[in-house]
């Protein structure tokens, strides 16, 4: 059984329970981040623990564990479960019990939930996969917030359109970036992502440092217009690491299939993942 930290105490998973009358279950008003391991060392974990803490400042959380704190929490808890080959982990920030049922009063729980990382299809990486586009703006779009509720709706759309993801375009038909996940596209050998209203993401950071090298990089609103123009189109996330699109909404992308400069960033970036699991850098 998969073992979580929880407010103290290593526990089972079935031994992991916080009050009703938490504001996370209240309210949905917590925080959260989610990285994966290579070779059992957490990817990044430093950034995703510095985005966490954001998170909690934006929305007015208070953490009573400091950032060094909370990665040294998170490296003994994977280290705990040991049957793993690899791990999902999920940092959980709750807003604490609150007197009124609504205010924060500084009493919240750290939770680290640790558990086997899930294989997604092969045909996602090999075929490309279909995304589709919804008119949705997420509510301060910088924190990483335990509210889904606008992300699960979207999903759900998403799957009933056989999409693995939709992504959010704003009320200026700009594209922002998916439920989970950033979006790319290639403009000849330019790369293009959006530059403002997204969360920043730590693959997505990490794949525009390697790619530098590789493709000019423009950071820049993408208009919803666009998207019938494009020829090479991917997506990233922690988990789903580099995913090629091959069609968003009703319009196929390029030729169908993932393109040679998505391609190449799935390559340098396989080549990386591998790298860090092994301790470099």
């Amino acid at each position: 059984m998969d073992i979580y930290y929880l407010d103290g105490k290593f526990v089972t998973e079935d031994n992991a329970m916080i009050s009703a009358r938490d504001l996370i279950v209240l309210r949905g008003f917590g925080v959260f981040d989610f990285l994966i391991t290579y070779n059992k060392r957490p990817f990044h974990l430093k950034d995703h623990v510095q985005r966490l803490e954001n998170s909690a400042a934006e929305i007015g959380l208070t953490l009573t564990h400091t950032g060094a704190e909370i990665c040294d929490i998170v490296e003994e808890t994977v280290r705990r479960n040991t049957h793993h080959n690899e791990s999902n982990i999920r940092i959980v920030y709750t807003g604490g019990v609150s007197s009124d049922g609504l205010i924060p009063e500084g009493n919240g729980k750290l939770m680290v939930m640790v558990t086997p990382k899930r294989k997604l299809p092969g045909s996602w990486y090999t075929q490309g996969a279909k995304i589709i586009t919804l008119d949705i703006e997420r509510f301060m779009p910088g924190a990483k917030s335990t509210n889904y509720l606008t992300a699960v709706w979207a999903v759900r759309q998403a799957r009933r359109q056989e999409a693995i993801e939709a992504v959010y375009v704003d009320r200026n038909q700009r594209i922002l970036e998916g439920t989970t996940t950033n979006f790319y596209f290639f403009e000849h050998n330019k790369l293009v992502t959006t530059h403002s209203d997204i969360l920043p993401g730590i693959t997505r950071s990490v794949i525009l440092d390697l790619m530098k090298d590789h493709f000019e990089i423009e950071l820049r609103d993408i208009a919803k217009d666009e998207i019938k123009s494009m020829k090479e189109v991917f997506i990233s996330a922690s988990n789903k690491e580099v995913v090629p699109v091959i069609r968003i909404n009703d319009t196929v992308i390029g030729d169908g299939k993932p393109g040679p400069g998505t391609r190449k960033v799935m390559q340098i970036f396989r080549a990386y993942t591998t790298a860090y699991g092994q301790g470099i850098p």
